[in-house]
């Protein structure tokens, strides 16, 4: 089958090397899909991209007018896929699967990094100030860690934490009784009242949109921590902006905001840049802003790769797809 990828990287060209290993005929496009692009499309059965591509309805049903059957996204969220539509046109989906691990360890180290003001420390030495002002930290030890979200990520943060010695509270309805070992299952409203840290652990849905907004920070423990490693939109910009002002919530660490499209892995050094909320944002002293790369390790971008190929694959040969969406 002859396929073509979007948004096609440097580092992804070795894994796509080997399509022809899945019975796949690959063209390569570094740019990403977008409806002044789709003629690209055309004589193509399978199409993947990473997470910038145009996918609403109309491009979806564009695609399927032009051929398409296929749409493997190399990532593991979906939400910029209108999967209403691709299930209308009968395009089949797939999304992208890798191990824990890469945006686990990440969160940990925005957790620590912030609890040690180690943005401060190394902006301070970058002009030879290595003064104490200001820089006293705290440790793990000594604080409860709240997780909403406690599916392969979360769990792994979970596993991460445990040997630090800090009480761990978590909130995920789809965990089945007798909970996960080494932390306690509480309600989100206890977490948001208790917790010295909070992290976020869960896909975006319309439903938990904002969920973290202007009445959460309110509940939450003065000088609380928000750590952001899963979707931007789960928290409303707005509002945090107005509690880290006022001094109620004491750090974030957000490797993901819902203004980053159009900014996040590119370089914008020449260039004006719309998104006053993403720049005004990343100057608060307490907030580490990172370019949404906590998945980016080289075992991740491969196994994503190599997640589209097979699911391409076997949606060829009629098989069943443990990477299918819906």
């Amino acid at each position: 089958m002859k396929i073509i990828s979007f948004e096609t990287k440097d580092y992804e060209l070795a894994d796509f090397a080997r399509a022809k290993e899945y019975g796949l005929e690959a063209t390569l496009n570094t740019q990403p899909l977008t409806r002044e692009n789709l003629s690209a499309a055309d004589g193509y059965e399978g199409v993947t991209t990473l997470g910038f591509s145009d996918l609403r309805a109309p491009v979806i049903e564009e695609l399927a007018r032009r051929g398409v059957k296929y749409l493997a996204t190399r990532t593991v969220g979906f939400n910029h896929i209108d999967l209403g539509a691709a299930k209308q046109c009968g395009i089949r989906v797939s999304s992208a699967f890798y191990e824990p691990y890469n945006v686990a360890d990440f969160t940990v180290m925005l957790m620590l990094m912030l609890l040690r003001k180690a943005k401060i420390s190394v902006c301070r030495a970058l002009v030879n100030d290595f003064s104490l002002d200001g820089m006293c930290g705290r440790e793990m030890r000594h604080l409860t860690v709240g997780i909403l979200g406690a599916g392969r990520i979360g769990r792994a943060v979970i596993r991460n934490l445990s040997g630090f010695g800090c009480t761990i509270l978590y909130y995920d309805p789809c965990v089945p009784e007798g909970g996960i070992p080494g932390a306690q299952a509480a309600d989100p409203d206890t977490i948001y009242r208790t917790c010295d840290i909070l992290s976020l652990h869960m896909p975006l849905t319309g439903e938990n949109r904002h969920m973290i907004n202007a009445d959460v920070f309110a509940k939450m423990k003065p000088g609380a921590l928000l750590i952001n490693t899963a979707r931007g939109g789960l928290v409303d910009t707005q509002a945090l902006t107005e509690a880290l002002e006022s001094g109620r919530l004491g750090g974030a660490g957000l490797d993901t905001i819902e203004s980053e499209e159009g900014a996040v892995h590119i370089d914008l050094r020449a260039r004006i840049v719309a998104k006053r909320d993403l720049f005004y944002l990343k100057q608060f002293p307490n907030v580490i802003f990172t370019s949404h790369y906590a998945f980016f390790t080289e075992e991740a971008a491969s196994a994503m790769v190599q997640c589209a190929l097979k699911s391409l694959s076997l949606f060829e040969r009629g098989e069943k797809n443990p990477y299918e969406i819906g």
